[in-house]
């Protein structure tokens, strides 16, 4: 399940791309298929290994074009272990809802993409989260839970102020909120409830089969009930060596 869109980012065979807050790999394994130079980023080691292991089998199973490159890297996203203008893409899917200090995030991911380059953040969506937030505290009020809701404007001028420019905006996984707003209802830590699993069932249904009632209900109710907010940005300026 892709939050981003690839087309709008550009990423071709040979394009440098990182993924920051990589978790299960999602992102990772779609800029792998499409030939990228990828680095998988995360903080978490344990998930990452799950992530190289991934990596591995699609290359055993002839899933990847020749040339395609993936490995994963850990470390801090305040601090990214990486040259200035390293990446020719960097994603930051669903992160920086989790960093208090978010413009310093935010400066690193600007930091790292060439100029000319395109970047992709996507964060939970205005409204739905704040249905959360008031459905149940334990949503949020969780070691390294969500720290903050975003207003659209606020994160593009937070992306802005450091060289990125605006190009795209975009909302998707509309039928999942609904999802999450059950959970909240019922206790966010309630592993099984007969609405949540039914709810669940229809979810995995849709991703597995995208039947074309449930592919346009989303398409129609993302632009009000997406659950995530999807930004695309391009860094200005000019290369270092030419200035």
């Amino acid at each position: 399940m892709l939050t981003v869109d690839f087309d709008r980012l550009g990423v071709v065979p040979g394009s440098k791309v990182i993924d920051v807050g990589a978790g299960a790999g999602r992102h990772s394994f779609e800029a792998y298929r499409r030939g990228a130079d990828v680095v998988a980023f995360d903080h978490d080691e344990p998930e990452l290994a799950k992530v190289a292991e991934m990596f591995a089998a699609m290359e055993a199973e002839n899933e990847v074009p020749p040339g395609a490159a993936a490995r994963t890297v850990s470390g801090d996203a305040l601090d990214l272990p990486f040259p200035d203008e390293s990446f020719d893409c960097v994603i930051a899917s669903e992160i920086l809802e989790h960093i208090p200090s978010d413009d310093k995030a935010i400066h690193q991911l600007s930091r790292i993409v060439r100029p000319g380059g395109t970047v992709a953040v996507t964060v939970p969506a205005r409204l739905p989260e704040r249905v959360c937030w008031l459905l149940s505290d334990a949503y949020h009020e969780v070691e390294g839970g969500h720290v903050r809701i975003y207003r659209e404007g606020e994160l593009r001028d937070k992306l802005e102020s450091v060289g990125l420019r605006a190009i795209g905006r975009d909302h998707a996984h509309a039928l999942h909120a609904p999802y999450w707003w059950l959970k909240c209802a019922v206790g966010v830590d309630r592993e099984r409830h007969p609405l949540t699993d039914a709810y669940h069932r229809l979810l995995v249904w849709d991703m597995l089969s995208a039947p074309a009632v449930t592919r346009t209900a989303e398409r129609l109710l993302n632009p009000v009930l997406g659950k995530s907010l999807v930004l695309y940005l391009v860094k200005q300026g000019a290369p270092l060596a030419a200035r």
